[in-house]
C-alpha cells in the first residue's frame, strides 16, 4: 500500500481553534480515520450548533497546510473541496447548521485524485466541478442525519477504496522536501533546493501540483502551526520571545505573519 510519509503525523498536526465566544453553542469534533489512512487524512470533523443561535455564526479557519472536502448534512449532494490557504479564512454560517468533513494531510487529495493543487489555492469549490466521481460518491451516502461517528465509518470505505486506487504514484523528491521542512518546523533554509536533488524551479512546481503553493509558503505555515500546538501564553510569548527561536526576524513580523495567517493577534489567541 501506498505511503508516501509513513511519519507525517507525528512531525505535522494541524490544528484548527476552538468555537470560543459560542457561549457553548457551537460544537466542533474530531475523529481519527481508519489506521491505513491516517498517513493520509488528518481527521474527519464535525462542526455544528446544539441549538439555534441568537445571531449567524462566523466561523474562522486558519490556515494549516492542508485540503479539506466538507458539505452541509442536509445537502450531501452538495460537496466543498477547499484547496491550500495562505491566509486564514473566515465563514459567515447560520444561526443552525450541521456540516461534516475530511481533512485531508499536505499532499495527499492531488495525490489520491489526480488533480493540480494549485488550481484550488485560496479558494473552495463545488467538488463535483473537480472530481466529479468522488462527489456523487458522497452525495449517495446516508448521512443527512448521520453524526461523526457514523459518518466516519462510511468515510473509510470510501477512501480505503481510492487509495488501493490512486491516480498519481508518489514523487520521492516531494516528500523528501517536505519531509525536510516538517522536521525542521518550517525553519529551513529555502535558497537551495533542499537536498532533493531537484532545481529550485522544479520544485516550485512539485509543490504547486501537491501543495498548492511554493515550499516557503508551506514552510512558514508548518511554522505557524508548531507555535500553535506549543500554546503559548502571552506572557510567555513576551519572556520567552519564541518567535526568535522560531526563525522570524523580530516581534513585529512575527505578529504580521501570525495575524495573517490566524486572523488575530498572537496576545488575542492565546489569551
Amino acid at each position: 500500500m501506498l505511503s508516501p510519509l509513513p511519519d507525517i503525523r507525528t512531525l505535522f498536526r494541524p490544528l484548527q481553534p476552538t468555537t470560543r465566544g459560542s457561549e457553548g453553542q457551537v460544537s466542533y469534533r474530531e475523529v481519527m480515520p481508519a489506521k491505513d489512512l491516517q498517513n493520509w487524512i488528518y481527521c474527519y470533523w464535525e462542526l455544528k450548533t446544539i441549538g439555534p443561535l441568537n445571531d449567524a455564526f462566523h466561523y474562522r479557519v486558519v490556515a494549516d497546510g492542508c485540503m479539506d472536502i466538507f458539505f452541509e448534512t442536509a445537502h450531501p449532494e452538495q460537496p466543498y473541496i477547499m484547496g491550500f490557504s495562505s491566509t486564514y479564512t473566515e465563514f459567515p454560517l447560520p444561526n443552525v447548521f450541521h456540516y461534516i468533513g475530511v481533512r485531508f494531510l499536505p499532499g495527499a487529495f492531488p495525490l489520491l485524485y489526480g488533480i493540480k493543487a494549485a488550481e484550488l489555492t485560496n479558494r473552495f469549490e463545488a467538488l463535483g466541478n473537480v472530481v466529479p466521481a468522488l462527489s456523487k460518491s458522497i452525495a449517495s451516502l446516508n448521512v443527512v442525519t448521520a453524526g461523526l461517528d457514523q459518518a466516519s465509518s462510511i468515510f473509510d470505505q470510501l477512501f480505503l477504496t481510492a487509495l488501493a486506487n490512486p491516480v498519481r504514484q508518489p514523487d520521492k523528491r516531494f516528500y523528501e522536501a517536505v519531509d525536510l521542512i516538517l522536521r525542521a518546523q518550517g525553519t529551513t533554509t529555502l535558497n537551495h533546493n533542499l537536498g532533493t536533488g531537484v532545481s529550485p524551479r522544479q520544485l516550485r512546481r512539485l509543490f504547486d501540483e501537491y501543495i498548492g503553493d511554493s515550499p516557503k509558503t508551506f514552510s512558514k505555515i508548518v511554522r505557524f502551526q508548531h507555535i500553535l500546538q506549543a500554546k503559548p501564553s502571552a506572557e510567555s510569548l513576551r519572556k520567552n520571545k519564541l518567535f526568535f527561536t522560531a526563525g522570524y526576524y523580530d516581534q513585529a513580523h512575527f505578529i504580521k505573519e501570525f495575524k495573517t495567517l490566524f486572523g488575530t493577534t498572537p496576545a488575542a489567541a492565546f489569551r
